[in-house]
């Protein structure tokens, strides 16, 4: 077999070339350093390993981040945003002003009447901050969550509004927010990847675009690992193979992959060999990680791994298998952080309840309620949560007028609402117990402190000592960011 012609020219390179090439030799090195010493070069001393931990800009408040994201759009006036007035209003017609020049996904607008929340609100811990019925378990942790009110965003569907709060931008090929974390940070683990996504009930509808790398290196991409069995998909080594074999057939593939880097210089070869290396670190790491057997019956009751939902089905939210899986990813995500896991996006699909908003809402927040408070309140006590950063995210509200899409006899459901969602925070030095931002009487617009999804991410970077103005990468001739041309630090977060 004739060998690839990058091979034939590697095998030909000199001692001479590694020292006059200006790409990968002593000269590289040499112009780095001075650009360096410019303030040229942004970056530090170049690692073999492009996951090795590296310094924020400044000291940061938190060191690893658990993004939980609830693919749908959550309905903020059921769940997070009470309006009294919105249930005083029930089936009337909403001011023609508010909705003149609005789109909606399939809602009539000419027709559509105001739908007040039927479920109740309470004032939950010293913060009083309301949550609803729906919430019981999470409304304990009231004290340790910062409520922002007052998100909106321009993104009117779903696969747009998710790329936009995983990557800050609307359309495919951008960084997700895990991707630019690591890249500016590394990760302190060795033998888990920098950034883990676990996901319960519906596939997400982006698929993997949303933890993509994007033009980053490929080493920073979010790894999707299952909650049991086999912990990522063709990490084992097949039945037949020797470990021996194994070990002599990576071996192999190194070597010609460094051969081709030495020859054509290309940067992802480097992310593919480390890739290579850490999958070996992690055929020990991942069973182990998974294997729950160490866990107390207490924890395993707390975070709900065992549950079977009591019968409840739902049309958008997964089956009943749903709470063992969201439960386990919940502690899983905890074990990962104490694994040095820089970065773990829990994701589940799907809160976008156009109809049955009653029974699949219901589902959805039994699903996620009881582990999600476990999962703080477990962070906390092992002193974890101070440094550990906990999102809940999701790509917009619903609609305060009850969808009457055409072919339903009821209206039993919220059509999408950019204007005005909600989201929250915790720990990394976030300061909890308090609201941010306030929408109108009936949650249509947005009335104090709006909150844009790039202001959202610039605080995120904020809390790892990141300034979001300055963590770039240079790609196709100019530099981008995970804000892209905005984006401020929301103060009131800040403890």
């Amino acid at each position: 077999m004739t060998a690839p012609h990058w091979f034939n020219h590697a095998a030909q390179l000199t001692r001479r070339d590694f020292l006059t090439s200006s790409a990968s030799g002593i000269g590289g090195l040499a112009l780095a350093s001075l650009f360096q010493g410019d303030k040229l070069l942004a970056t530090e001393a170049v690692s073999l390993n492009p996951l090795a931990p590296r310094a924020p800009h400044f000291a940061p408040k938190a060191k690893q981040c658990i993004f939980i994201y609830m693919e749908g759009g959550t309905s903020q006036l059921d769940l997070f945003d009470p309006k009294p007035k919105l249930r005083e209003l029930n089936g009337q017609k909403m001011p023609e002003s508010l909705t003149k020049n609005v789109r909606f996904a399939f809602l009539q607008k000419d027709t559509a009447v105001l739908l007040g929340s039927p479920y109740t609100f309470k004032p939950a811990g010293k913060s009083g901050i309301e949550f609803s019925e729906l919430l019981p378990n999470l409304s304990t942790c009231a004290d340790d969550l910062a409520v922002i009110r007052s998100m909106h965003t321009e993104a009117f569907n779903h696969h747009p509004g998710e790329l936009l709060m995983y990557t800050g931008f609307s359309r495919h090929g951008r960084p997700s927010v895990g991707s630019w974390v690591n890249y500016a940070l590394g990760s302190p683990s060795q033998n888990l990847p920098g950034y883990v996504v676990l996901t319960a009930g519906r596939s997400p509808s982006g698929g993997n675009t949303l933890f993509s790398s994007g033009f980053l290196p490929s080493n920073y991409q979010g790894v999707t690992f299952r909650s049991e069995g086999e912990a990522v998909q063709d990490l084992a080594t097949p039945r037949g193979l020797t470990p021996e074999m194994r070990h002599y057939g990576l071996d192999t593939l190194h070597d010609l992959n460094r051969l081709h880097q030495k020859a054509v210089g290309d940067p992802e070869i480097s992310a593919r060999i480390e890739s290579y290396e850490l999958a070996g670190r992690m055929q020990t790491a991942a069973p182990e990680l998974i294997d729950l057997s160490g866990e107390t019956a207490a924890t395993l009751e707390a975070y709900g791994v065992n549950r079977d939902g009591g019968g409840m089905t739902t049309q958008r939210g997964g089956g009943v298998q749903t709470f063992k899986t969201f439960g386990t990813n919940c502690l899983l995500a905890r074990r990962m952080i104490e694994r040095g896991v820089r970065f773990v996006s829990i994701h589940h699909a799907s809160w976008d309840h156009h109809n049955d908003l009653g029974n699949d809402l219901l589902f959805n927040c039994r699903v996620v309620d009881q582990p999600l408070a476990a999962l703080l309140k477990d962070l906390k006590q092992r002193g974890l949560l101070d440094s550990t950063l906990v999102v809940w995210g999701t790509e917009f509200g619903r609609t305060p007028l009850g969808e009457n899409r055409r072919g339903f006899e009821k209206v039993t459901g919220r059509d999408h609402h950019p204007s005005a969602f909600t989201t929250w925070m915790a720990g990394g030095g976030v300061k909890g117990g308090q609201i941010i931002g306030e929408t109108d009487e009936l949650g249509w617009n947005v009335v104090k402190d709006p909150v844009h999804v790039n202001d959202f991410h610039a605080t995120i970077l904020h809390l790892f000592g990141l300034n979001h103005e300055k963590l770039t990468y240079r790609y196709q001739g100019r530099e981008f960011r995970l804000t892209d041309v905005a984006g401020k630090v929301i103060s009131q977060l800040k403890s």
